[in-house]
């Protein structure tokens, strides 16, 4: 039987889940220094330089990250004709966003143009948006069936059979919700940099979005 250390150092092996613990340094670091800016600036610069430190270490453990769409393409496109056209839309947003955000780690970092930044930041926002749209109506749509197979089971199957049945379904829903949530908040994040404006690109609205798509990849990832 594993304990909560077991379960840390399992998720923590995992690429995405050291993802989501740099995140949460970094998003937590952004609240952190727009509430000392005036009031104490030596210590909001510390955690300025902590949020930048953890943006661009992200972009590394992130290579080749891109692959994961097309592969998800290539292995599991769909079980519909309306689940294969999401899937490919959503996914290849996501193989835009991290292919140029992979390019915006280089150009950030100085081995390529540090003036390619700004380009290389917007398309990858743009494709990491476009791509979020479509994951979150493919899951909606899941969530839509997982609530009508419910209702189905709870007039149709033995006791036993039923609450087992039930069990999954709902179990779906939860990590479904936290799917939306995260993709969600992503969105919000990647229309900052697409049309800044002064809802999206609020340091509360940053900073809280950047968390709750954190620690729903932490729900999500966690070892059960």
């Amino acid at each position: 039987m594993t304990d909560t250390v077991d379960k840390l150092v399992i998720f923590l092996a995992k690429r995405d889940g050291i993802d989501k613990l740099v995140k949460t340094f970094q998003y937590v670091s952004k609240l952190v220094h727009w509430h000392l800016e005036t009031s104490h600036p030596d210590k909001a610069t510390r955690a300025k330089n902590w949020e930048l430190a953890s943006g661009i270490s992200r972009k590394a453990f992130r290579t080749g990250r891109f692959l994961t769409g097309f592969n998800a393409l290539r292995r599991s496109p769909g079980s519909t004709p309306t689940f294969r056209f999401l899937a490919v839309l959503s996914n290849a947003g996501e193989m835009v966003y991290f292919f140029f955000d992979h390019l915006l780690w280089l150009s950030r970092i100085g081995t390529l143009d540090a003036t390619l930044a700004k380009k290389m930041s917007f398309i990858s926002a743009f494709g990491e948006s476009f791509g979020y749209i479509f994951f979150i109506v493919a899951d909606l749509i899941m969530l839509k069936q997982g609530i009508e197979a419910e209702r189905k089971l709870q007039s149709s199957e033995a006791e036993d059979s039923k609450r087992e049945n039930v069990k999954k379904i709902r179990g779906d829903r939860v990590m479904r919700l936290m799917a939306v949530a995260a993709n969600v908040a992503d969105l919000l994040i990647a229309l900052a940099e697409i049309e800044p404006n002064p809802f999206c690109n609020h340091t509360i609205t940053l900073g809280i979005s950047g968390l709750v798509s954190a620690w729903a990849g932490w729900y999500r990832n966690w070892p059960s």
